[in-house]
């Protein structure tokens, strides 16, 4: 550790020879202000500017506006250090420790892994800021999507091109729940829910002709916003991904009517299935619900009723839900019945699991499961955690941008920009 904090002292030091810009010629003395006029050399300014191998300082040409007196460092916004103490490297670093555990800890990762001394402040800050970066540069691509002006993305085609959405609360400050009502009725709300989106490919079966899905091929997009602005953030992700090239399309959901109504507004003709195991949990909740602490009971209830739903009877189903809740003396009970009735009536089309089975398609939205805890929970929902929106979709597309593996991509862009 004393010979890498040598290392580190002699590249700060070489660092800061580098940075030691030398004073514009005559031809270079003058540049445009914002202003409309004209801000002229004023002489060398130096500053500390903290890089991956520690702090250096950068001597560069500072102009200033007699107009309007307003200061300009060109060598700052072409380093992309303007307005900031910390190099781009050492910003990377800051968002990659932030985006995966909480701020203190990816301080104490920074001085342990890198030998770089930042508050926890900073890597909130700073996380947050790439975060809102990199979601100002996703809704470009959103709003061309909603006039419509999306271009071609060329490529071969793709036999299965799944999307699976899901929502998932988090806690946010009280600020964020003003005149919202509580999931429990005549409580006041304390969560936000995060609406988050998969798409994947799937190539090939195993050898008992059940789907494989493609590795590596899993992207994630989210965010706390309403159904109408998540149906165009998935619908860019799935175009991007060859949505136009899919041979077999296919959408999956918890039965949520927000996720169908996206499916039908922006990818009419796919395949809608239900998730399997969010159907069968409704007939289990049912069940405790008829049969409370008598699990003999609920299970002898069951057998029939799954039976039915593994093999796409739904419509049987569905009547006998609504003949047990006409039976039913229980007001409340034949009340919960007739929903769960409904829900199966509703979805019919979307349970015909022998038919997708047949098609080699995937029943079950483990994928978008799997991402809400990886995604949202592992990050933001910890213990203690309480988020404004503003920082939870920072974070949320800071988590989406890393697990995607397009950091680097990112980082590529701004210095292009």
């Amino acid at each position: 550790m004393a010979i890498r904090s040598t290392v580190h002292q002699t590249g700060a030091d070489a660092v800061t020879e580098l940075l030691r810009l030398s004073p514009p010629d005559d031809d270079h003395r003058r540049i445009p202000c914002t202003c409309g006029r004209v801000a002229r050399y004023e002489g060398m300014r130096s500053r500390p500017i903290l890089t991956v191998v520690g702090w250096a300082r950068i001597d560069r040409p500072y102009y200033l506006c007699s107009a309007c007196h307003t200061g300009q460092f060109p060598a700052d916004v072409e380093l992309d250090i303007d307005k900031t103490d910390f190099s781009p490297g050492v910003r990377r670093m800051l968002a990659a420790v932030g985006g995966v555990a909480p701020f203190a800890q990816g301080r104490d990762q920074m001085k342990l892994l890198a030998d770089l001394e930042v508050p926890a402040k900073t890597v909130e800050r700073t996380a947050e800021s790439i975060g809102e970066d990199i979601e100002i540069r996703q809704q470009q691509d959103i709003q061309t999507a909603k006039q419509l002006r999306l271009p071609a993305v060329a490529g071969p085609s793709i036999p299965y091109l799944y999307i699976q959405m899901d929502g998932t609360q988090v806690f946010v400050v009280r600020t964020e729940t003003v005149g919202r009502p509580g999931r429990t009725p005549g409580q006041l709300a304390r969560t936000r829910e995060c609406k988050l989106g998969a798409v994947f490919t799937q190539t090939t079966v195993d050898d008992q002709g059940r789907p494989v899905r493609d590795e590596d091929s899993t992207t994630y997009v989210g965010a706390i916003e309403t159904a109408e602005e998540f149906g165009l953030r998935i619908y860019t992700e799935a175009w991007n991904r060859g949505w136009d090239r899919a041979t077999i399309r296919v959408v999956m959901g918890d039965g949520s009517h927000w996720i169908w109504n996206i499916a039908d507004q922006h990818f009419p003709g796919a395949i809608q299935i239900v998730d399997l195991y969010h159907a069968r949990e409704h007939l289990w909740d049912l069940a405790r619900k008829l049969n409370p602490a008598d699990e003999v009971a609920q299970k002898r209830w069951l057998m029939s009723k799954l039976d039915w739903l593994e093999n796409g009877r739904i419509e049987k189903l569905a009547t006998a839900l609504r003949k047990l809740a006409d039976e039913e003396q229980n007001s409340e009970l034949a009340k919960a019945i007739r929903i769960e009735a409904e829900y199966f009536d509703s979805n019919r089309d979307r349970m015909r699991y022998p038919q997708f089975r047949k098609k080699n398609l995937f029943v079950g939205s483990g994928v978008i499961e799997a991402g809400c805890k990886t995604v949202i929970g592992s990050r933001l929902k910890q213990s203690g955690m309480f988020w404004t929106v503003r920082g939870a979709n920072a974070i949320i597309a800071l988590r989406c941008c890393l697990l995607n593996g397009k950091l680097e991509d990112y980082w590529a862009a701004r210095r292009i920009a």
